[in-house]
């Protein structure tokens, strides 16, 4: 079955490109034809498999992971065509193998969506899971978030090596407690983790809701592998080994500056290399660094594409702490702004969320631009908090070209579901440089 699967999947791959297709279909064709192509081809990495889930930021941390591994040197396979369902990565696999379905790669980092990760894990059982946090995100498809929490620890229980857990997040820290201790050949559990300076800067979905005070969120944690604890302008402070090291960052908002030290987490379990004679060796934590400092933002996470001369940011928002998090990242001085709001199903059909966020600190500036399927109840939403709106169309490619016309001697931000960010990139991409992702 190999010589036919490989060839008549690759064959499907340049036909879909070709005529615009959805990358993920090539994917579905060869696990129909040879079900067993992923497990096979991934069994033969050497240090194996790793997972990336969690409801947000696994985009960006995967990319982390995989630019911090890259820069100790290993050969880092990753499914980046940004579908994170399982025919998505028998696609990307399809890219990257030869014809005889050969994998040239030493590892395996895996961006996965919760529910789809569960249906992974069982054929192909990773060595390493980072699960990143439980919060409301499209619960018209996943249910309520204990559910998405049962997902998640599925992915840990099928972990053969290392599961990093994130300590803040309650539901997720309290996975390690479902799992065998290491000595009766359970996996070795790992945390990533905050200052307590910065724990209201981070809300867990209790801490929203009031569920659970977040001033007890401190007491009786266990102790992180890394933990964030400071977030500059440009600059972070991370601890690990006992010391504190400030690095440069490229990459915006406090979110993916926290998810950079789930990926460090990560990244240096991974690297710990077997010098030969029962000897270890750390993974180069300076060259973590300096990889760290490079790493521009995933597409749609805080990107920043010019237009007219000015920066225009995308800000993918996907749930109410996600939304929160981008407004706080993202200051409204100084920047016109569009908010485009989708309700398609890779969206969350349920949009009640957008109630639990507080969009207080665009009042001063107000919305220039309102768009996307459910344009009119954001309006409504903003109007609650006397945001002032400049205009409505549902409508994404003429909303964004008057947008930008209004704005034209503005530096221009956008916050978009989903599959409003994809049509705006593809609008965006007719009149500047755009990241292809293929």
């Amino acid at each position: 079955m190999l010589y036919i699967s490989v060839p008549l999947g690759k064959f499907v791959r340049r036909v879909s490109r070709l005529r615009g297709g959805g990358s993920a279909l090539p994917g579905l064709v060869v696990e129909k034809i040879d079900p067993g192509f992923m497990q096979r081809t991934l069994s033969t990495l050497p240090l194996g498999v790793a997972v990336v889930s969690g409801t947000n930021g696994k985009t960006t941390t995967t990319k982390m992971v995989v630019e911090l591994l890259e820069s100790q040197g290993l050969k880092v396979f990753t499914n980046r065509t940004g579908s994170n369902f399982t025919r998505g990565v028998a696609a990307a696999l399809l890219g990257e193998v030869d014809w005889r379905g050969r994998l040239d790669a030493d590892v395996a980092v895996l961006e996965l969506d919760e529910a789809h990760a569960v249906h992974f894990v069982n054929r192909v059982p990773p060595r390493y899971s980072l699960l990143l946090n439980v919060l409301r995100d499209q619960l018209d498809r996943f249910g309520e978030i204990d559910t998405t929490a049962q997902l998640l620890q599925h992915i840990a229980s099928k972990t053969t090596g290392t599961v990093v857990l994130n300590r803040e997040d309650p539901r997720v820290a309290r996975i390690a407690d479902t799992l065998d201790r290491r000595e009766r050949g359970g996996p070795e559990v790992l945390y990533f983790g905050l200052d307590d300076s910065l724990l209201s800067t981070f809300p867990n979905d209790d801490d929203m809701h009031a569920a659970a005070p977040a001033a007890e969120a401190s007491t009786g944690k266990p102790a992180a592998d890394v933990v964030l604890r400071r977030v500059g302008v440009d600059e972070a402070d991370f601890e690990y080994d006992g010391v504190t090291v400030t690095t440069g960052m490229k990459l915006r908002g406090v979110y993916n500056i926290f998810n950079a030290a789930a990926a460090l987490t990560l990244a240096r379990a991974i690297a710990v290399r077997d010098a030969g004679k029962g000897k270890m060796v750390a993974a180069n934590n300076d060259s973590l660094l300096a990889a760290l400092s490079q790493v521009a933002p995933a597409f749609g996470r805080g990107e920043s594409l010019v237009v007219d001369g000015h920066p225009l940011e995308l800000v993918l928002v996907k749930n109410p702490s996600g939304f929160r998090l981008g407004l706080k990242s993202f200051p409204a001085a100084g920047y016109a702004t569009m908010i485009a709001i989708n309700d398609n199903y890779a969206d969350g059909r349920d949009m009640s969320w957008l109630w639990d966020v507080d969009f207080d600190t665009l009042r001063a500036c107000g919305v220039d631009q309102l768009s996307g399927s459910r344009a009119y109840d954001m309006a409504l939403r903003l109007q609650y908090d006397d945001v002032a709106i400049g205009a409505v169309d549902t409508e994404i490619a003429p909303a964004l070209a008057a947008f930008i016309r209004g704005a034209k001697d503005k530096p221009k931000r956008i916050f978009c579901t989903y599959t409003a960010m994809l049509a705006i990139r593809r609008e965006l991409s007719k009149i500047t440089t755009v990241e292809v992702v293929s």
